[in-house]
């Protein structure tokens, strides 16, 4: 019992708070748009019910929950990725230098070539920032051998093949 409890004063403030958030998260209901599931055309994405006889916006027993303040997670896991780690988008190389590895952990924004991602992964891994999105990218020189490999069947094929027919 007391090691137990020894455990839980040792544990941070913010893994406190990702484990409240994920207790509350648990136990929150799906909000649904109203009449999302009576009619095709309006989507199942929540907006908020503003009709003046809304049996939801009432609150009215039977009807759906609506979102509100009481489902909000703790302030210090708000922004946080599931991880822990707050995360800061990358688009450059010198962006990666800008982050701390204790806290932030970077996501490669989509637009980046392979070629600087290969270059921002390098410098993430040396700096021990975790990387939230990684992809493992052929590096160009891999590419251009397996390029000359096929070049070369190809036309070892396009020679065999001259020769029979002549």
């Amino acid at each position: 019992m007391k090691k137990e409890k020894e455990e839980e004063l040792e544990e941070s403030p913010r893994e406190r708070a990702l484990a409240v958030r994920r207790r509350v998260k648990s136990k929150k209901p799906d909000f649904k748009r109203q009449e999302s599931w009576r009619y095709k055309r309006v989507e199942k994405i929540w907006r908020k019910p503003r009709g003046l006889d809304s049996k939801m916006r009432k609150g009215v027993k039977g009807w759906p929950q609506s979102a509100a303040v009481g489902y909000r997670g703790p302030k210090e896991a708000r922004g946080l990725h599931p991880s822990g780690y707050i995360e800061v988008l990358v688009r450059t190389v010198d962006d990666v230098g800008r982050v701390d590895p204790e806290t932030q952990a970077i996501r490669i924004a989509h637009t980046v070539g392979a070629r600087k991602r290969v270059e921002i992964m390098a410098k993430a891994e040396e700096s021990e920032i975790h990387v939230l999105n990684p992809k493992r990218v052929v590096e160009a020189e891999e590419e251009e051998e397996a390029a000359e490999e096929e070049l070369a069947e190809e036309e070892a094929e396009h020679a065999e093949g001259g020769e029979k027919e002549g």
